[in-house]
């Protein structure tokens, strides 16, 4: 069996979503590599591949002549080589700028007639040199690719710069340069707008962590920091590491991980997360989990790796780039067959802009998927947010979904001269060190009143039927009645409660009616998820009849109840089948499979690791509003890409038009072949600003 291994391997010189192909193509080409992604966002590329086979050699190789460079430990510390390269390579963009702005000047002036006898005092052999310096990193770029067979948005550009010194144009190939290099600049500029949001996240990360040992503290980078390490935090300090809190109380500003404004009680037992904020207090915490396996280390990674889940909006526009810059050709070719004109040749190149269109969608997709990410939503790919955009089906799991998950006392019925308090008091004492969540339930409840329990003697418990104890003399039972039932009992039932009944030395003395309540927000999260055009709500659950009835119509959605989670996909099969896009939400090991199945999977919070890795969104917050929230961007999101595509569509399809019927100058087509880049950046940075 052969062994294959993962590895991440940092790209340098990644511009736009074509440069991630070609590295992609180029890393994929070498025998041995299973599989490849590479991302814009982050820079880097991972590859799984066989180590007996693929040597990282190969890799560096691939990836340099396809134009881009893999870092090294070694070349790191290479400084002033890599210093004097990147001087030289600025040098050369600021001499190629510097002539490109004289160059305009000059042609403004000749267009107004201020300067006509200036450009013939410059031999033609010293503009051609012009040319070729400013435009020599460019030139070089489309050599190399096209030795590896491969056309890239400035290939054309650079055939057209070279038909204008054909005829003689020398400062019309002079201003293409120039614009080339401002289009170079807008490129790193859009594609620096899609890192940022990765890059804010890193940030947030802690850098060292002071532990404690032998009795002493010492502070140490956070990837020397072991399992089991004690590690101390103090006021406004970031919590460096996933642990449980041994000593100290504080509040914990979680903000960066989970998007709550308000900070939570931490104390002993309690478990906090890396990156977030103490805000008060010292904690020492045992560490669980450091670095890339901490909740703060995941959410970063699913944020990265989003970007291999891309939509099917982008794989298209991935594949038109593709085919784009041939068309393109093809018309240069057809106007100068037609025409014999070699300017209107030249322009027709010069307009084209084939990275607007790469660029449409994942500038737009990351900038969602990154905002989300700093709310407590993590979205694992493009593909989701498409699909969210589009979804009419909402189904939803019950306990711990749509309720808090814990059963909570709802109402007292005190009974033959027993007051409430004596009552909850008399049932919490004899359930006192009962496990069960019922248990819990009446302890919590007479906490939360102030009360205090009593010790108990000869405490037995009856499997189905409930337990008993003597408490303060008393023989207490708390479980299913012998006695009547009183009427307001059935009502509880009736609403899907669980009745416990309380009897004293075998004396009916009270009802508590205990229920798994509603989350508060719920009810408006699926008002507005129904005004966002979800069409349709359900409840799923493996509760019985009575239970989801009661849940299911407090919030006006229909139910299925009884279910096993092969029913779940079922329903959800069911769904997809008459072309609908389902929503599922859940939490636990038997929602997994339905959230798989679904067309996006929503996780909660506080649900099971299986959940969450089966769901395609999960929700860092315990609050049903992110729910339509996350599919307002979503939507908002498909706006601005189909906006971006249209816009990048007309533009070029004038732009085309006019430079084949010789109504756009090279000079103006140079210059205007770099807005839509600039329209993309501007309208998809809505997008950061509006969630």
């Amino acid at each position: 069996m052969e062994q294959i291994q993962t590895i991440e391997i940092p790209i340098a010189g990644m511009d736009c979503t074509e440069c991630t192909q070609h590295v992609q193509k180029a890393i994929a080409s070498v025998s041995g590599v299973q599989k490849v992604d590479v991302f814009l966002s982050s820079e880097k590329a991972i590859v799984q591949m066989n180590p007996s086979l693929v040597k990282m050699t190969d890799i560096r190789t691939a990836v340099k002549n396809a134009g881009y460079s893999v870092a090294t430990k070694e070349e790191e510390t290479k400084t002033p080589n890599v210093a004097l390269a990147d001087f030289s390579r600025r040098m050369f963009t600021a001499f190629g700028l510097a002539f490109g702005a004289v160059i305009i000047i000059v042609v403004l002036g000749e267009w107004l007639g201020l300067l006509d006898n200036l450009t013939q005092l410059i031999p033609f052999p010293v503009g051609v040199a012009f040319v070729l310096l400013g435009g020599a990193p460019i030139f070089l770029n489309v050599i190399r690719a096209t030795l590896n067979k491969q056309i890239i948005a400035h290939t054309l550009m650079s055939i057209g710069a070279i038909a204008a010194l054909v005829v003689g144009e020398w400062t019309t190939a002079m201003v293409v340069i120039f614009f080339m290099h401002i289009g170079s600049y807008t490129e790193r500029l859009t594609a620096e707008g899609a890192r940022r949001a990765v890059k804010d996240l890193t940030a947030m990360a802690p850098q060292t962590a002071r532990i404690e040992k032998d009795s002493a503290e010492k502070e140490i980078p956070i990837t020397e920091v072991q399992l089991d390490d004690i590690v101390i935090v103090r006021p406004g300090e970031k919590i460096p590491v996933d642990g449980e809190v041994i000593a100290g109380h504080a509040a914990v500003d979680q903000s960066s991980v989970t998007g709550e404004a308000m900070p939570v009680e931490a104390g002993i037992g309690s478990q906090v997360r890396g990156a977030t904020i103490l805000k008060q207090g010292t904690l020492k915490v045992r560490t669980q989990a450091v670095g890339a396996q901490s909740m703060f280390g995941r959410v970063i990674k699913m944020v990265e790796e989003a970007e291999a889940h891309r939509a099917d909006v982008q794989q298209f526009a991935d594949k038109f780039s593709a085919y784009y810059l041939p068309v393109v050709a093809s018309i240069a070719a057809l106007t100068f067959l037609f025409s014999r004109d070699p300017l209107a040749t030249a322009a027709v190149l010069l307009v084209a802009c084939s990275c607007s269109i790469a660029l449409a969608t994942p500038i737009a997709m990351l900038a969602t998927i990154g905002m989300n990410a700093k709310h407590g939503v993590l979205i694992k790919g493009g593909k989701y947010i498409e699909m969210l955009a589009r979804a009419d089906v909402l189904l939803i799991d019950k306990t711990g979904t749509l309720t808090l998950g814990k059963p909570v006392v709802t109402d007292i019925i005190a009974l033959n001269g027993m007051d409430e308090s004596a009552l909850l008091s008399r049932a919490a004492s004899a359930d006192r060190y009962s496990e069960h969540p019922l248990a819990d339930a009446l302890r919590r409840s007479a906490h939360e009143r102030g009360l205090v329990l009593s010790e108990i003697t000869n405490f037995e418990s009856h499997t189905g039927k409930g337990i008993q104890a003597t408490v303060d003399g008393k023989n207490v039972f708390v479980g299913k009645s012998a006695h009547a039932i009183p009427e307001q009992a059935k009502e509880f039932e009736a609403q899907g409660k669980t009745v416990l009944y309380v009897s004293m030395d075998d004396t009916l003395v009270g009802v508590i009616a205990v229920s798994d309540t509603l989350r508060n927000e719920v009810p408006d999260a699926l008002r507005e998820a129904k005004r966002l055009g979800i069409k349709k709500i359900e409840l799923l659950t493996g509760d019985n009849e009575r239970t989801a009835s009661s849940v299911a119509g407090a919030l006006n959605i229909s139910y299925h109840a009884d279910l096993m989670p092969e029913d779940k996909i079922r329903i959800v099969k069911e769904y997809q089948s008459q072309g609908y896009i389902v929503v599922m939400a859940g939490d636990g090991i038997n929602d997994a499979p339905a959230l798989a199945q679904a067309n996006v999977g929503i996780a909660m919070k506080a649900g099971t690791d299986i959940a969450i890795e089966a769901a395609h969104i999960t929700l860092l917050r315990e609050d049903w509003m992110l729910i339509p929230q996350v599919i307002a961007a979503a939507q908002r999101t498909m706006r601005v890409v189909k906006g971006n595509l249209g816009f990048t569509a007309a533009y070029n399809i004038v732009g085309l038009a006019l430079a084949a019927f010789g109504f756009l100058p090279p000079m103006l087509a140079a210059a205007l072949q770099s807005i839509p880049d600039l329209g993309i950046l501007g309208n998809s940075a809505r997008l950061l600003k509006n969630q």
